[in-house]
């Protein structure tokens, strides 16, 4: 057994710990889904950074921007940091204050259970596909560092992530994040540091920043490309359950608002180093052939070895702390808002053992898709335009106006979708190439809300919920 590989797995192994120490507390649904409501500021605000910041960030942000400049990096970390600050701005605080426990609960409250069980269907699927995909990283890594088949290092990869997930929910996934959040600001730091104070990259550097690779817009694009690749992290992300939960899980309408917004500020600040590695990288690694290899090369080529175990730790990081909430948010919207609604009767009890069943069962799906499927990054940025466009519609226009019901919140959904799926994939194939489908869905979603409201009443406004008793966790 390699060092590198020793080192993982006892860092591996202190998840586990915490996973298992936490889950002495958990007692009911809510401890399991929300952490019972008591994060405090500080906890809350580095979930909610350590759940967005992925692999994708690390990994495919920086190789993006090695290949096409600035303009690789509006979604992320650009997009999404500003989807963090939206939700902070305009709707974290009106959702805790709802007493919500997943983001469909919004739906059947609203709009009744059929809207619900639609909304359901169309999200865990995207935080499915998002599980696969880290697992999968996750398992390179460890086979990277070791001689292990790549196989072995996913299966081991899955295991671990389904079992402290499995034991501590959504709390476990807040305490873990608080090192795994940690180790990954300290990493990027570390060798961010560790290139710009060498002399020979330093010098190399100067070539490096210029105008055309500094452009947020690529040569030739046109203006609803454009918008098209800020709509899809902002709007498309905006009310994943991985976030939405996090808001719910503040001690106060006050934290979870705050919280977003120091979430998204982090998020930017501590993203803008594989934006200025990705831009780097042609003068520091010039003629990579693979680019998202950019960062693992940077630090390979930069860091001592013992400091390269960090950077290992920070990548690792990203990938667990993404996919145990994917792993919670498919469990909970299955559980919670799927299942426990068709039961006659069940007891809390039962909910938090059914929630914790099919975190394992999704946590299975995902590895056998990590295992088997090719390409679980192209389904990954596939799910997070399908769908989602009628879910934001529905959301935004069910929260500032009564008008609109359940055949209204049904329809839009059921838009969303098709038109998606029509612009994207079946446009495409008649020789008509569509730039910006998710924009064209949000059209078609926002025009037949619109256009059935007029017909349906919604239900007065739910009334706040009491702060629930405890002390917050900081």
């Amino acid at each position: 057994m390699s060092w590198l590989l020793f080192a993982i797995l006892v860092y591996v192994a202190l998840q586990l710990l915490i996973g298992a120490l936490v889950s002495r507390g958990i007692q009911s649904e809510s401890d399991y889904l929300v952490g019972g409501r008591k994060l405090g500021m500080g906890i809350s605000t580095m979930t909610i950074f350590a759940t967005w910041f992925g692999a994708e960030t690390c990994i495919g942000a920086a190789g993006a921007i090695y290949e096409d400049g600035l303009s690789g990096a509006r979604a992320d970390p650009f997009g999404y940091a500003l989807c963090l600050i939206t939700m902070g701005v305009f709707f974290a605080a009106l959702f805790w204050r709802r007493g919500l426990m997943t983001t469909a609960d919004l739906f059947r409250t609203r709009f009744g259970g059929s809207a619900e069980k639609i909304a359901v269907l169309l999200m865990v699927p995207t935080s499915l596909f998002w599980a696969a995909a880290q697992i999968r990283a996750f398992g390179q890594i460890l086979a990277a560092s070791s001689s292990l088949e790549i196989n072995v290092a996913i299966t081991i990869a899955a295991g671990v992530v389904i079992l402290y997930t499995m034991m501590g929910g959504l709390l476990a996934d807040a305490m873990t994040d608080l090192l795994q959040g940690a180790v990954l600001i300290a990493g990027l730091i570390i060798t961010a540091i560790a290139v710009f104070i060498n002399d020979e990259a330093r010098e190399a550097l100067s070539s490096a920043f210029t105008p055309e690779r500094l452009s947020l817009v690529a040569p030739g694009e046109s203006f609803f490309s454009t918008a098209e690749s800020w709509a899809v992290p902002i709007f498309g992300s905006l009310f994943a359950q991985e976030l939405v939960s996090r808001t719910l899980a503040a001690k106060s309408p006050q934290i979870a608002r705050r919280a977003c917004l120091a979430g998204g500020l982090l998020y930017l600040t501590i993203g803008l180093i594989p934006v200025a590695l990705g831009l780097a990288g042609p003068a520091l690694l010039p003629g990579l052939e693979q680019s998202e290899q950019l960062m693992p090369r940077i630090a390979q080529a930069y860091l001592p070895g013992f400091m390269y175990v960090i950077f290992a730790g920070a990548l690792i990081s990203a990938f667990l702390s993404t996919v145990d909430s994917n792993l919670l948010a498919c469990a909970g919207l299955t559980s919670h808002n799927f299942i426990a609604p068709l039961l006659r009767s069940h007891t809390d009890g039962f909910l938090l053992r059914l929630a914790r069943a099919l975190v394992v069962v999704f946590g299975v799906l995902a590895y056998l898709m990590a295992q088997y499927a090719e390409g679980v990054y192209a389904l990954v940025e596939e799910a997070s335009a399908f769908g989602s466009s009628g879910l934001f519609v529905v959301i935004v226009l069910g929260l500032v106006t009564r008008r609109g019901g359940p055949i209204t919140a049904c329809a839009t959904l059921l838009t969303g979708v098709a038109s998606y799926v029509v612009a994207a994939h079946v446009l495409p194939r008649f020789g008509t190439e569509v730039s910006f489908p998710f924009l064209l869905s949000l059209a078609a979603s926002a025009l037949c809300y619109l256009a059935l409201m007029p017909f349906e009443n919604g239900p007065a406004p739910a009334e706040p919920v009491p702060s629930p008793a405890g002390a917050a966790i900081r």
